[in-house]
């Protein structure tokens, strides 16, 4: 069941980009006959507990791109409650990872102020209104959300503005500056950001590219932020094992 919807007090218009198209091959074997975005927990989705999420945040454009079981994805999404709200970008031909995925969807969204992009693999209760305030009070042409918690690979931040600075592997040793600082903090990507449409527009038409090393190009000259949100439960289930230890 749908919760009410708690209105956000901003007057500008966010379409919600819902990044379901993967191919889940991590959460494979649940993703053996049906998309990721269908695998269930605790009775509900992974699509309508997103869809919930961003719902319940007061976002009424979402655009959903789809591509593994795209049919199966469809009908879910004709079929939805919130149906009415929701269009389709369809990456059926090829994936186009994650700019590419959102270049793609762009008419979808051109004609917003802001777009907030969800992974369909996140379970997390953060304020996305907060997130939005925050991104709007700073001046913000992205804002990421972040926090501490152990993976391989980090953004790095400029630990007095929160500007993003770089990107390190900590696996491979590979850095990339984007802004030489002295003073950075590695912080892990929480799957959760926002964009200006007019940054949004920027992204280069490729087949297929990367919403990081977008970032990274486009860090030295312009207001790329974290958003530190610690506080806040948050669960990448995107991988068969994360997944069991949540139902666990």
């Amino acid at each position: 069941m749908l919760l009410l919807p708690i209105e956000t007090p901003m007057i500008m218009k966010i379409t919600g980009v819902l990044f379901a198209a993967g191919l889940g091959t991590r959460l494979y074997p649940l993703t053996a006959s049906k998309p990721k975005a269908l695998v269930c927990y605790e009775g509900q989705t992974l699509l309508d507990r997103a869809l919930e999420k961003l719902w319940t945040s007061g976002i009424r454009d979402i655009v959903v791109n789809v591509h593994h079981f795209p049919d199966m994805m469809l009908d879910a999404l004709r079929n939805h409650p919130l149906s009415e709200h929701i269009r389709v970008s369809d990456e059926r031909a090829y994936l186009r990872d994650t700019a590419g995925g959102l270049k793609f969807a762009e008419p979808f969204w051109q004609n917003s102020d802001l777009v907030l992009i969800y992974n369909v693999d996140i379970l997390s209760n953060i304020d996305l209104n907060k997130m939005v305030d925050d991104h709007i009070f700073h001046k913000a042409e992205a804002t990421l959300a972040v926090r501490h918690r152990n993976t391989q690979r980090y953004f790095l931040f400029d630990q007095n503005d929160r500007r993003l600075c770089g990107w390190k592997n900590v696996k491979s040793g590979e850095k990339i500056w984007a802004r030489n600082m002295e003073n950075t903090e590695p912080l892990a990507f929480s799957g959760i950001h926002i964009l200006t449409t007019d940054f949004a527009r920027t992204i280069p038409t490729v087949e297929k590219s990367s919403i990081t090393s977008f970032y990274l190009s486009q860090a030295a000259d312009h207001r790329i932020l974290g958003y530190p949100h610690d506080e806040d439960s948050w669960q990448d289930v995107g991988k068969y094992e994360e997944f069991r230890n949540v139902l666990s």
